[in-house]
């Protein structure tokens, strides 16, 4: 699978996509590159797809990748489990924003998708 290198080392690509993803999963929306957003798409992704399956397994890996954040992984497993409990996929939307006024960067708005309980 290919990915993005972000222009950072691993230790700190993984650092900073965990971080991203927290933000996404506890304030629900996040402003940020488009590049970056569409990385943190997959792992936002991938943390509900986890907390749906609810398994004792999946809870570790979870919070493996979270860095042992409790209160992250607490809300992906009882509050948007639920919410996406119907929905197969495609938790999370990118909206485009204007550039950004120092590097013309592309900004977007990453969040999650309204779910059936919101």
């Amino acid at each position: 699978m290919a990915y993005r290198k972000l222009g950072r080392t691993n230790k700190h690509r993984r650092s900073m996509l965990a971080n991203l993803t927290k933000d996404v999963i506890n304030k629900e929306r996040i402003v940020t590159t488009e590049s970056r957003a569409k990385e943190v798409r997959k792992f936002v992704d991938k943390m509900i797809t986890y907390g749906k399956n609810g398994s004792l397994v999946s809870r570790r890996k979870a919070l493996a990748f979270l860095q042992n954040d409790k209160n992250t992984a607490t809300k992906v497993f009882d509050d948007l489990a639920k919410r996406y409990a119907t929905r197969n996929g495609g938790y999370t939307r990118i909206l485009k924003l204007d550039e950004r006024k120092g590097d013309d960067a592309l900004m977007v708005v990453l969040e999650l998708v309204e779910g059936d309980n919101k």
